[in-house]
């Protein structure tokens, strides 16, 4: 792996101020909310959509963008990122983990707890709060459901849901306790939020890879497809019982899309994500070795892809988001087993989607912009209706015909591991705009 100096002073924030009139002409406006393509322009106000028409002329003293030939969607929407703040900000900070976000063209994320200390009480969620103030990314620090993520002693829900969490996650952590699983969601479900699950059973041996014929190959620890799925069955069957919201993270394996596929036939309150890695590539990336390709869970075989494929193109994948996990390259240039579990995917979000899914026919345009737009707003009870006049601009234009070479030394991101270097994809993020802020790529 090919090193990268990081100085987190030399980190600054990459957006500037919108001009006071901002027009977009000649675009394709993609609204997933709505199932809609059409060309239209879009004029801004001081960060406010004032209308959206064909030919809107342009005022003295207002700033144009030509997306002519580009898409404008609303800003994407990452629900599992990790910034690693508090206590790890060598591998990522608040700059350097929005900077990437921009660049991939995302304009909210939801930041995870497993930090160091873990984000479990009001103070620390405040002051995360406070930390992303006056970005043009929106940062949703959600804290932890159990004090350090020890899967024992609920956290203050009540009180963390007073000072601003949307949503709680151990993520990291499977919580193995059936009665702290049941206690969490009967008070989650009164305060109308989700618990965001791991589904991983730690009772199992420890592993590094999937279990396959290529982990006996390379005589690596593996961990079979119930390890996922045993999480994913309880949690189903507790969600009945108390009628909580449950949002799996990461489902990876066919008998886990089964699950939530059956359980969202029965209308339980179940919902689900997949990561670009884990529809994209299979456990056989694992024969070169290398610890971009380490990750939990772990990637799996090609049946598993293929079973992402049909949950996101029949409804039972609600979200891609891409459990962003970056570590400072010391870190991953280890031997593979000693290696830390993670890969970094703000800034390939959309290009892997495109690449992967959109291309190839798996899903159209706007089943994959839904999917990174309106659904995780919807199931985090925020506004998935953004391009109406009134709204924030919170947009995201890019180019979806556009060729590049995934590099990782090119990473706005602090950390390199990335999963997807030296690939070329198609789709190009041009602009990202949110907050009367502008990125320019």
């Amino acid at each position: 792996m090919n090193k990268k100096i990081n100085n987190t002073s030399l980190v600054r924030p990459l957006f500037k101020k919108t001009a006071k009139k901002l027009l977009i002409k000649n675009g394709t406006i993609a609204d997933a909310y709505s199932d809609k393509e059409y060309t239209s322009d879009i004029l801004i106000l001081d960060g406010i959509i004032e209308k959206i028409s064909p030919k809107i002329k342009a005022d003295k003293g207002c700033d144009v963008i030509d997306a002519k030939g580009m898409y404008v969607s609303a800003g994407f929407f990452d629900m599992h990122v990790h910034l690693r703040v508090p206590g790890n900000e060598q591998a990522e900070n608040i700059i350097s983990g929005t900077n990437a976000a921009m660049a991939g063209g995302v304009t909210s994320l939801v930041a995870m707890a497993n930090t160091i200390p873990c984000v479990d009480n009001k103070l620390l969620l405040k002051r995360n709060h406070d930390q992303v103030k006056d970005l043009l990314v929106n940062v949703h620090q959600i804290p932890a459901v159990t004090l350090n993520r020890e899967g024992k002693i609920l956290v203050e829900m009540a009180e963390l849901v007073e000072t601003g969490a949307i949503a709680f996650s151990d993520d990291g952590s499977g919580i193995q306790s059936s009665e702290t699983m049941v206690r969490a969601l009967k008070c989650a479900k009164k305060l109308k939020i989700p618990i965001l699950v791991h589904p991983e059973d730690h009772t199992l041996p420890k592993w590094v890879m999937n279990e396959s014929p290529i982990a006996k190959e390379l005589k690596m620890a593996s961990q079979p497809n119930i390890g996922e799925s045993i999480n994913i069955a309880r949690d189903i069957e507790i969600a009945r019982y108390t009628k909580g919201k449950v949002h799996f993270q990461h489902v990876s394996t066919k008998e886990g899309v089964d699950l939530v596929r059956k359980a969202k036939k029965e209308k339980l309150n179940v919902t689900c994500e997949a990561a670009p890695h884990h529809f994209s590539l299979t456990d056989g990336k694992v024969r070169t070795l290398s610890t971009d390709f380490k990750m939990s869970p772990p990637l799996r075989t090609q049946k598993d892809v293929d079973a992402l494929h049909k949950g996101l193109k029949d409804g039972t994948i609600d979200v891609i988001a891409t459990d962003h996990a970056p570590h400072a390259p010391e870190k991953k240039n280890l031997e593979f087993v000693l290696a830390p579990f993670g890969v970094i995917g703000l800034e390939t979000i959309l290009s892997a989607g495109i690449t992967y899914l959109v291309r190839p026919k798996k899903l159209t345009m706007i089943e994959f912009l839904k999917k990174i737009t309106v659904n995780p707003r919807k199931i985090l009870n925020l506004d998935p209706d953004l391009l109406k006049k009134g709204k924030t601009a919170e947009l995201t234009i890019f180019d979806p015909e556009q060729k590049w070479k995934v590099d990782r030394r090119k990473m706005k991101s602090l950390s390199i591991n990335t999963c997807f270097h030296g690939e070329t994809h198609y789709g190009k993020v041009k602009f990202t705009i949110n907050n009367g802020k502008i990125f320019k790529a």
